[in-house]
């Protein structure tokens, strides 16, 4: 009887997981809109950039319908966490902190963290010791701001924090920065191919350091979604296998990224 018990148990729970597990033929995803060329708002109002394209590749690979959430930085977990919407699709990097909070796909790209400065400026995020006295501006809430804060003000850097990058630029612009520390190629995209980026340039070496800025980009995710985490993983190496990936990759640079 206890055995006849103990088999019964194990029918209702799958049952039970069965009957509350979803399709996912409907996903919610949120990004920020200021991070070109990955995210940013389109002239119609709508969210554009290579996260946005990467993240519909997967939800048609999926055969779901995807929506899409616009977030400020800050409150993007929380808001996960709070159900506002099921999934982060605006280059999250993978960190040991927030994978305590939050659940991530496999990454779909990596990047690296560098200087802007003017032309010819000595700065050095490899080396904290050629930021002494030296006014940088990063994103808050970021793996910038935290690396920012640990290593480069360890020599001497002063460390200013903004909602966005685009504040951030705006305020290097008006020589209220001497730097901005963000990823390479958002830099590159984001500043200095426009106007205002004339004069200035990417400074110093790359920096990669795992501990901060993680193992690259991944969809940040809830814990419990372990199915859409799953359903996703799939559909991302399906579009990488199909040649998806590499076509939208192409379409916003010109080297590899993953």
């Amino acid at each position: 009887m206890k055995k006849l018990h103990g088999v019964l148990a194990v029918v209702l729970s799958l049952t039970t997981l069965a009957a509350t597990a979803k399709d996912w033929q409907e996903i919610r995803l949120a990004t920020e809109g200021t991070y070109a060329p990955f995210n940013e708002m389109g002239p119609d109002g709508k969210p554009r950039g290579f996260d946005i394209d990467i993240a519909d590749a997967i939800c048609k690979q999926m055969k779901a319908q995807c929506t899409w959430t616009i977030q400020s930085w800050d409150g993007m977990i929380p808001a996960l966490l709070a159900r506002k919407y099921d999934a982060i699709a605006a280059s999250m990097t993978i960190t040991p902190d927030r994978q305590q909070k939050i659940n991530f796909t496999n990454k779909y790209y990596t990047s690296f963290a560098q200087l802007i400065a003017k032309a010819g400026a000595p700065y050095d995020a490899a080396k904290p010791s050629t930021l002494k006295g030296v006014r940088i501006g990063v994103q808050s809430e970021t793996t910038h701001e935290k690396f920012a804060r640990e290593v480069l003000a360890k020599g001497g850097a002063e460390i200013v924090t903004y909602q966005s990058l685009e504040e951030t630029y705006m305020d290097l612009k008006n020589g209220r920065l001497d730097a901005a520390l963000q990823d390479t190629i958002p830099g590159i995209e984001g500043f200095l191919k426009k106007p205002d980026g004339v004069g200035y340039a990417l400074v110093g070496e790359q920096v990669s350091d795992p501990e901060y800025f993680g193992e690259g980009q991944g969809i940040g995710l809830r814990k419990e979604d372990v199915d859409l985490k799953v359903a996703m993983d799939k559909a991302l190496a399906e579009i990488i296998a199909n040649g998806t990936y590499e076509a939208v990759r192409k379409k916003y640079f010109d080297v590899p990224i993953l």
